[in-house]
């Protein structure tokens, strides 16, 4: 009996049609994609218009195209997702085992907050992010982390045409009102955020240049967080690990 052949022949297509792009193919015609896969133009025209949409291929003259944006933000944020999964690992996972309080780590996927890398709290009542999650940025602590390092102009180019309202407070809900909270958390150096009962406190991580690369945050039930005290010691224990992994990056050191 033969083996099935699970494969999607569109999907298969779209790939190839990324892989002939290289250092001396940077632009190609539908034409030259089909005849190079073999097949009719107007075959692939649903795929390349996918690809058009989706940000993974840029429409630069009549029927031809070159590499999108999306080929190379997405490759490099794995890249720097995993170098930074790598070092702050051991880290946040000690914060998580000296809080109990689940721990994450996280990176900028243009509007949104990426989770690469997490330390789940051992007990029954916890905060679960799992890894590959992607949250707006600007609805969560460590989504505004990453904002931190961004100027007021930069976080108007980032955001512009997108809408912020419709998301539960305390989410800010027009770009004045998030921009006065980034000035807010900048300033103080840590962001703070609350929703569906629990609280979750985050840090930015620098590199050698001061550009913020990732963000860690400590997260937990509003009960736990919210105990008189307990806030000022979680934020401590976040600024000292925020520390270490800046340190073993060769990044800035937190004041």
């Amino acid at each position: 009996m033969s083996q099935k052949d699970y494969t999607v022949p569109a999907l298969q297509k779209g790939l190839r049609i990324l892989e002939m792009f290289d250092s001396n193919c940077r632009a190609l015609s539908q034409v030259e994609m089909a005849q190079s896969l073999g097949v009719s133009t107007s075959s692939l025209y649903r795929i390349v218009q996918t690809l058009v949409s989706m940000g993974y291929l840029n429409k630069i003259g009549t029927n031809t195209y070159s590499l999108g944006t999306q080929v190379v933000s997405r490759g490099f944020s794995y890249l720097a997702s995993r170098e930074i999964v790598e070092v702050a690992a051991p880290f946040v996972t000690r914060l998580r085992d000296s809080t109990s309080l689940s721990s994450h780590v996280g990176v900028r996927a243009g509007t949104e907050v990426l989770y690469v890398y997490r330390a789940l709290a051992l007990q029954r009542v916890s905060v679960n992010v799992p890894v590959g999650t992607r949250l707006p940025l600007h609805t969560t602590a460590m989504g505004r982390a990453l904002l931190t390092g961004m100027s007021p102009a930069e976080l108007q180019h980032l955001f512009q045409g997108q809408r912020l309202d419709g998301y539960p407070r305390p989410a800010p809900q027009s770009m004045p009102e998030l921009m006065a909270l980034c000035e807010k958390e900048r300033a103080q150096g840590w962001t703070h955020h609350y929703s569906d009962h629990s609280t979750a406190l985050a840090i930015p991580i620098r590199n050698f240049t001061g550009q913020v690369i990732a963000a860690i945050n400590i997260s937990g039930p509003d009960p736990v967080m919210n105990t008189e005290g307990v806030m000022e010691t979680l934020l401590s224990e976040l600024k000292h690990t925020a520390a270490e992994v800046m340190r073993h990056v060769g990044g800035m050191n937190y004041r």
